[in-house]
């Protein structure tokens, strides 16, 4: 038997913020779609769905919704990160500062979508 991860499925309040959020920062493409309710987006070797919460988990208040979750999603960026992070600041992404683990070879940069979903962007450095 083989097991493999084709799809990940995120809930939301905004779909379409979300759809719209990771079309337009990351440039993935839109695979399928009931509008407000279900997004599917190819995010490489594996798409990443969004799925509007049910309304017992919606509530009255004005502020934007919030998502509380320990999972982290890991984006392969394969040309230069800080030039990338730049980027994504000036459009008003929320990312956090640029880092490296000594014996890692990896630049990492955390982010934010626009419900809170934690992201991380990860360039592979060269060896020297």
């Amino acid at each position: 038997m083989n097991i493999s991860l084709n799809r990940i499925i995120l809930f939301g309040k905004d779909v379409e913020g979300l759809k719209d959020f990771y079309m337009q920062h990351f440039n993935f493409k839109l695979l399928e779609e009931i509008s407000g309710e279900w997004v599917v987006l190819n995010a490489g070797a594996i798409e990443m769905a969004f799925h509007k919460i049910g309304s017992d988990f919606i509530t009255e208040s004005d502020e934007p919704f919030r998502v509380d979750s320990n999972s982290k999603l890991v984006f392969n960026v394969d040309s230069d990160l800080t030039a990338f992070c730049a980027g994504l600041m000036q459009q008003g992404v929320v990312l956090r500062d640029i880092k490296s683990f000594p014996g890692f070879n990896y630049l990492l940069c955390d982010g934010e979508d626009p419900e809170g979903n934690v992201f991380q962007l990860s360039q592979k450095l060269n060896n020297v």
